[in-house]
């Protein structure tokens, strides 16, 4: 069966740990689907055209023989199950879709849009991530509401949006997502704070 993986991100800026999850990805699913999002349950400094091509360089300077990630913008929505309605649209109900995310996220799962209904249409990978262990009552009551759930055997990398949108910390980025916040002068109060070089 033809495997796609799901995975909307509302990383500001998206950071190299994206990427890592986004390589494993690729060696594990026949199709990786990635786009930029607005989550509805916090604010976002960034426009999701910016964060959508930030995610563009990351896809670029992924090195994987089958090219099998790409950025479909077009299937971003604030809510998941409206999400996968336009990837059925572009891909058709045969494929086993699933749906990716990180292990900081199990918590609002249960909040979302509608949620048992997508549940019922896709698998869900949890990728652990660092500072956020994975509860196990979290899980269960996931799995009450008809959620089938894998864990992914990778950890993400220690890094992330918030550091580097609070404290400037680079080694979160790629350099061509660095390049691209100079370039667009996005982030400009962190850049008053703390100036950052290329790598």
């Amino acid at each position: 069966m033809y495997r796609i993986a799901l995975f909307g991100t509302s990383a500001d800026p998206p950071t190299a740990g994206h990427q890592v999850i986004l390589q494993w990805l690729s060696e594990h699913y026949d199709c990786v689907a990635v786009w930029a999002a607005d989550n509805p349950f916090k604010s976002h400094q960034t426009p999701l055209l910016h964060r959508a091509a930030m995610l563009q360089l990351l896809i670029s300077h992924i090195d994987v023989p089958q090219s099998n990630i790409a950025l479909e913008q077009e299937l971003s929505n604030l809510r998941t199950l409206k999400t996968l309605e336009k990837a059925k649209f572009r891909w058709g109900e045969d494929p086993e879709y699933t749906l990716v995310i990180g292990s900081d996220l199990l918590d609002q799962l249960p909040r979302w849009y509608h949620v048992e209904e997508l549940l019922q249409q896709v698998q869900l990978l949890v990728v652990p991530r660092p500072g956020y262990g994975i509860d196990e009552d979290s899980l269960e009551g996931i799995k009450k509401l008809g959620g089938r759930i894998v864990i992914a055997s990778l950890t993400g990398l220690d890094v992330s949006s918030t550091a580097f949108r609070e404290q400037g910390d680079t080694l979160a980025l790629t350099p061509p997502v660095i390049a691209y916040i100079h370039c667009k002068h996005l982030y400009e109060c962190q850049n008053a704070k703390k100036t950052f070089q290329l790598r």
